[in-house]
């Protein structure tokens, strides 16, 4: 009897450091939530209306949770430190999902974006989606679907960029540090105003519209310019 007791007694404090430790796995997450929703909605503020930055924040909070639980703070000084990267990268995997640049849709888009730099070109400024409706004799519901799929492929990093458009396999064949090499030396080539917006937009993380009051030109001249980067990085790839 006295043997059973021992074992019982040997086993509630296990119990309760375990809890213990969760309680302040629990606690991190809770702490670290107001830079978690200021990263949702930075990254919201690149994103179409259609996508919920509650969405975004429930993707987030999830992979915090997992984190938590990894957690060593004898090896990281900072959990957000440990976890941003993880978590944004979660969020992106989230948008990765949607599906955002089916193959059936990169024609559309091709097409879409060459009527846009003509329509710019004339009225410098971008066409509605009824334009565009009529002139690809396309359903605007249809048009609406691709043009926030591309919106959202936007958020995406710059090598994903590149690959979303190909064609072909070409760039699969590189390796992915030869293609990121690539990608940097070809940037390095760019006027020092394209290369900005590439480093506004892709690394440091601005919308359109922060650029555009940056460099004091419009957000729809901002867009095409990004398009036209994108094609002319492109090109020098294949």
């Amino acid at each position: 009897m006295n043997r059973k007791k021992d074992v019982s007694m040997q086993k509630k404090p296990p119990k309760a450091y375990i809890q213990t430790i969760k309680n302040e796995q629990d606690q991190l997450v809770l702490s670290y939530m107001p830079a978690l929703r200021a990263m949702a909605f930075r990254l919201k503020e690149r994103l179409p209306s259609s996508i919920d930055v509650n969405d975004l924040i429930s993707v987030g909070v999830e992979e915090m949770i997992k984190l938590s639980r990894r957690y060593d703070k004898e090896q990281n000084d900072s959990f957000w430190g440990f976890a941003r990267k993880r978590v944004n990268g979660s969020m992106l995997d989230f948008l990765r999902s949607l599906d955002v640049m089916s193959r059936n849709n990169r024609k559309i888009i091709k097409d879409i974006d060459n009527l846009i730099d003509e329509y710019f070109r004339e009225n410098e400024e971008e066409p509605d989606d009824e334009y565009l409706a009529k002139k690809l004799d396309l359903d605007i519901e249809k048009i609406k679907e691709v043009r926030t799929a591309h919106a959202i492929s936007y958020t995406l990093p710059i090598d994903e960029q590149m690959e979303l458009y190909n064609e072909d396999d070409t760039l699969e064949k590189l390796e992915k540090e030869e293609f990121l090499e690539k990608i940097h030396e070809i940037l390095e080539d760019l006027k020092e105003r394209d290369q900005l917006i590439i480093q506004l937009y892709y690394y440091e993380e601005l919308s359109l519209k922060e650029i555009s009051e940056i460099l004091d030109i419009s957000e729809s001249r901002i867009s095409q310019i990004h398009k036209k980067l994108l094609k002319k990085l492109r090109e020098r790839l294949i």
